[in-house]
């Protein structure tokens, strides 16, 4: 008979970050990218390969991700929700949502003092994202 003890095998590797990557679907390309530079005041780089558009949210360090137009993009506001960073108080970012065409569907909350804010928005072309700030 066997022996019911177990035995240690390869252990997993401790992940630091759980996310790696993002993308946010669009259909209408250029007003979501219009959205996202609105609202972060930043400037995204486009490209386009093929029957796929992307513009890349500006990351020197951390988590980069995209805004992708093309076959299979769907934007939905159910699914997976996506926190975006709202940086060190996040009503500067959630300020801008409806004078860029979304919706704010939970304005800023307080979570608890080491966990910070959040608020949840729809974004110019019906996704469901959050923002979060730890202050």
């Amino acid at each position: 008979m066997g022996s019911t003890s177990l035995k240690k095998t390869n252990r997993l590797e401790k992940i630091k970050n759980f996310v790696s990557w993002f993308e946010i679907p669009a259909i209408q390309f250029e007003q979501s990218v219009a959205f996202y530079n609105h609202i972060y005041g930043i400037l995204m780089e486009t490209t386009t390969h093929g029957d796929y558009a992307m513009a890349y949210f500006p990351a020197d360090k951390g988590i980069g991700g995209a805004i992708v137009c093309g076959p299979g993009s769907v934007p939905s506001e159910t699914g997976p929700l996506i926190y975006l960073n709202g940086g060190s108080d996040l009503n500067n970012v959630l300020q801008r949502v409806e004078e860029a065409g979304g919706r704010i569907i939970m304005p800023k909350t307080f979570i608890n003092k080491e966990a910070g804010h959040f608020a949840i928005f729809i974004d110019s072309e019906g996704n469901k994202l959050a923002l979060h700030s730890n202050h």
